[in-house]
């Protein structure tokens, strides 16, 4: 048990849209073994694309739009990486698959710096003190001095910075990069680089060594310059302040081009964190106890659309899980059998025969596990901390052809389990209404429903600014709907819920109906 959960590295890959992450992670999986080819992340017409990203509406638009999980093997190591949509219309797929994780791995655009998306995961990783090693990438373009980076970084996302690398020049100038722990010079080879170097390393004895002048020619007094600067100024490399999520391990490199990838991954291996204890509502939950427990923060509908599946991902945190055993869902009180337990490689499946703490399983199910859902053995255990949030953004649907209504309700139902949209139906009339975080998920039901069952709509904006649900005395709710019919809704699960325009509005109902508990989760209500 201690030795298989000691060799798990299980992270997440986060960015902004666009830093260069989905490349990053096929070339992961490329110096991984997983793959033999990577694919293309940006030639539309190409019939290759990125092994994260499945879904054809991925492949159409070179977004990622939903996490994907990896397992491959690296150098003795068990590697479980989640790659996590960049664009902040899908951020609570992205928040959710960070409660799964033991580290993070940051991706900054070396010529943008760090950008919006990237403080706002900061901040989800911060409250949960997660370990940040930061990968700077597009080195072969003109950006940003290094040194500037690495101080935005500090200013901006409140983590010390300690690069274990530093480039040596950068766009049409960039050489390579300083590894500041082997004292090697690591040489950047372009296929455009006619003049290609016959070595790709080279060991220097310090910086006063000769042989920086005789590689490096004038760039080594620049570089010079810089590590003292750093030296002086920069912290040195603390590995408990890396695993308290107070210090981030700096790498440097170019994804595109497969540069600083290898050394970033040996990195990784040897300094991330493998799984560690779990808190409990009762308890804290090791990683070595016998007792199997695990908890679903991800669920996803029609990864093979032939058989309409729904898969449950769920988060070993303690115990062995063997195929066929029987685990006790903690929401329903019920047990039932894992006999077709699943590990990934993104949409491509393999049966699990067993796995360990830090592993990511796919459970198959019709429905019945949710987002949030802890599974276990024998003791009865709760994991929190799955966050949901509120619509933001509402539509009417559409739908064109009548005659699919029937198809349109399971679609609904079905995609809506994963948590990253929900409908309502209104108590007076016979509308479908999609509650969002981000208006582009609408599109993407939009298209998942032609594709994946046949349906196809549009939508009518609404006005709606939030939604609440509420409970309390059966009287005072009668009233309620009474007096409110037009933005009176029930969710998925039946649960009263009522739709607001404005905050001003929000808050005046609240006031006036103070016998009335509102809520901006249906869990809330639930509980």
């Amino acid at each position: 048990m201690r030795q298989a959960v000691q060799r798990r590295r299980t992270f997440a890959i986060i960015s902004h849209p666009d830093a260069g992450k989905t490349t990053l992670t096929e070339k992961l999986l490329l110096f991984g073994g997983a793959i033999n080819l990577a694919g293309s992340v940006k030639a539309k017409k190409s019939v290759k694309h990125t092994t994260s990203d499945w879904m054809e509406i991925e492949r159409q638009r070179g977004i990622s739009v939903t996490s994907s999980v990896m397992n491959f093997e690296f150098d003795g190591f068990s590697m479980n990486l989640l790659d996590t949509p960049g664009h902040h219309d899908f951020s609570e797929d992205t928040y959710r698959v960070l409660t799964a994780v033991d580290s993070a791995l940051m991706v900054i655009d070396s010529v943008k710096g760090v950008e919006t998306q990237t403080r706002k995961l900061m901040d989800v990783c911060r409250m949960r003190n997660t370990p940040i090693i930061t990968f700077i990438n597009k080195l072969d373009r003109e950006g940003r001095t290094p040194l500037e980076l690495i101080d935005e970084i500090e200013q901006h996302l409140g983590i010390e910075c300690s690069p274990l690398s530093w480039p040596i020049g950068m766009g049409k100038s960039f050489q390579g990069v300083y590894d500041l722990q082997e004292g090697l010079i690591r040489f950047f080879h372009s296929e455009g680089n006619k003049n290609v170097r016959p070595q790709d390393t080279v060991t220097v004895y310090g910086l006063d060594d000769p042989a920086l002048d005789t590689h490096l020619g004038e760039a080594a007094a620049d570089l010079r310059k810089e590590i003292e600067l750093l030296e002086g100024a920069g912290y040195p490399f603390d590995h408990k302040r890396y695993l308290a999520g107070k210090q981030t391990p700096v790498y440097f490199g170019s994804a595109i081009n497969n540069f600083g990838v290898r050394e970033l991954l040996e990195g990784f291996a040897t300094l991330a964190p493998a799984p560690k204890a779990r808190a409990a509502t009762t308890r804290e939950v090791s990683p070595f106890e016998e007792n199997f427990s695990g908890i679903v923060f991800k669920v996803q509908a029609n990864m093979d659309p032939a058989h309409r599946d729904r898969i449950a991902f769920v988060r070993i945190c303690s115990g062995q899980f063997n195929r066929g055993m029987r685990l006790q869902n903690q929401r329903l009180g019920k047990q039932f059998k894992a006999s077709n337990a699943i590990f990934f490689m993104a949409k491509n499946r393999t049966g699990a025969e067993e796995a360990w703490p830090g592993d990511i399983i796919g459970l198959p199910n019709h429905g019945s596990i949710r987002v949030g859902d802890t599974l276990y053995g024998d003791e009865p255990l709760v994991f929190p901390g799955i966050p949901h949030f509120a619509p933001e953004f509402f539509r009417r649907i559409v739908l064109r052809d009548p005659f699919k209504a029937k198809q349109l309700e399971k679609g609904l139902a079905q995609l809506t389990e994963e948590g990253a949209i929900q409908y309502f139906r209104p108590v007076v009339g016979r509308d479908y209404i999609l509650g969002a975080i981000g208006v582009l998920q609408f599109e993407i039901i939009a298209a998942r429903l032609a594709g994946e069952y046949n349906v196809r709509v549009t939508y009518d904006q609404l006005p709606y600014h939030t939604v609440r649900w509420f409970s309390g005395d059966a009287k005072t709710m009668k009233r309620l709907v009474e007096q409110n019919q037009q933005a009176i809704v029930k969710d998925a699960d039946d649960s009263m819920a009522m739709l607001f325009n404005s905050d001003w509005q929000l808050t005046k109902v609240t006031e006036d109906w103070s016998d009335i508990n509102f809520f901006d989760t249906r869990e809330c209500v639930l509980s």
